[in-house]
Formats: C-alpha cells, sequence, structure tokens
C-alpha cells in the first residue's frame, strides 16, 4: 500500500490540481493563524474539484467549538485536525489528532499526525521519537519535511503517510508546483527502496 501524502496550506484550486495530478491523497485547508489561513467558503470552492479518493482536511490548532462550528457551516471537509487535546471534544466528526513532539501523552492506536512544536514553520522532529510513534498506529509524519529529506524520514521512520507544508513553498503560502511534485517523486521513491530491500 502506497503512503499517505497531505500536501497542508493549499489556498487555491491551480495548487489543488497540482496536488491532485502528482497522486497527493490529502489536502489540508487550514483555519489557524497562518499566511495559509483560508475562510470556509473559500476551502469548499477549492475542495469542490477534488475527485473522488482526496480527503479534505479542515486543518487547526486547539480551537473552540465555535471555531470548529463555524468552519463546517461552510466546508465539508472528510477529517478535521487538531491536536489531540482539543479532538476529544468532536463529536460527529471523524479526526486526525495530532501529538507533538514535547507531548506526554501518546496515541493509543488509529490514525494520527506526529510533529513539532509548531506547524508550519519547517521545523524537523526528533527521528527517533518518531520511530518509536510510528509503533503506536497509523502515524502521519510532519514538520520540516522536504523533497530533499523526506526519503531518509521514511526510511528511517517508516511511517503510514507524510505531511508537509512549508517544504514545498517558494515563500509563506505560495506553494510551488516544482517542489509538490519532486516531493510526491522523492516520497515513491523512498517506497520503491523499502520494497526491494
Amino acid at each position: 500500500m502506497s503512503l499517505l501524502i497531505k500536501v497542508c496550506g493549499v489556498t487555491d484550486r491551480k495548487t489543488a490540481q497540482v496536488c491532485v495530478e502528482a497522486g497527493v491523497k490529502a489536502l489540508g485547508f487550514v483555519f489557524a493563524d497562518s499566511p495559509r489561513r483560508l475562510h470556509a467558503a473559500q476551502a469548499e470552492s477549492i475542495s469542490a474539484s477534488l475527485p473522488p479518493g482526496v480527503l479534505r482536511v479542515a486543518v487547526f490548532r486547539r480551537p473552540s467549538q465555535e471555531e470548529v462550528a463555524n468552519a463546517l457551516e461552510g466546508f465539508t471537509p472528510d477529517l478535521i485536525q487538531a491536536d489531540h487535546e482539543a479532538v476529544l471534544s468532536f463529536r460527529g466528526v471523524s479526526t486526525l489528532p495530532v501529538y507533538r513532539e514535547h507531548d506526554h501523552t501518546s496515541p493509543g492506536g488509529g490514525r494520527f499526525l506526529f510533529e513539532g512544536p509548531v506547524s508550519g514553520v519547517g521545523r524537523g522532529v526528533d527521528l527517533a521519537r518518531a520511530e518509536e510513534m510510528a509503533r503506536l498506529g497509523e502515524m502521519v509524519l510532519a514538520g520540516g519535511l522536504r523533497p530533499d529529506n523526506v526519503g531518509q524520514a521514511i526510511t528511517r521512520v517508516r511511517p503510514f503517510g507524510v505531511d508537509v507544508s512549508s517544504g514545498v513553498e517558494s515563500s509563506p503560502g505560495e506553494k510551488s508546483p516544482e517542489l509538490i511534485r519532486a516531493f510526491v517523486a522523492a516520497v515513491r521513491a523512498a517506497e520503491e527502496r523499502q520494497v526491494r530491500v
């Protein structure tokens, strides 16, 4: 089974199309404070053109119930991503809880995302800790991944999936089609190496 590739911080249809054509299977639409922040109507407009099988993820950090409710009035995601403490209060929605390398709590299984203290700034995570976390469930690895280092991270950590945002940008909030394609190619090359081992 292919690794799940998620591109976070998509802000326009052109980028979404590049992602789909490259083989990305999850797109993150950011509702937290960020240069990539969208309104619900923008996220809905962009995601309306996505084909079946591509996950639409509403990305928060530690949102209030009101913030989530406001976003869901205009956007219907497949998953809500937020720090694991916040996710505990969500009802009736599928979630992707985020665990950070400084957390003292670990997931009890299922699918989750693991990254550093701050999202979207390109800071890498402790790969030794990520290796441990990857044994606990379907871990999506995030934090500082780029086309030039994602292969090494996959080989070491063996995650369920990988998540990238700033690592495929030409400037904050501006995704580069070339870097998106290079990232996906690097992930698939790492998968091929794993198959041959």
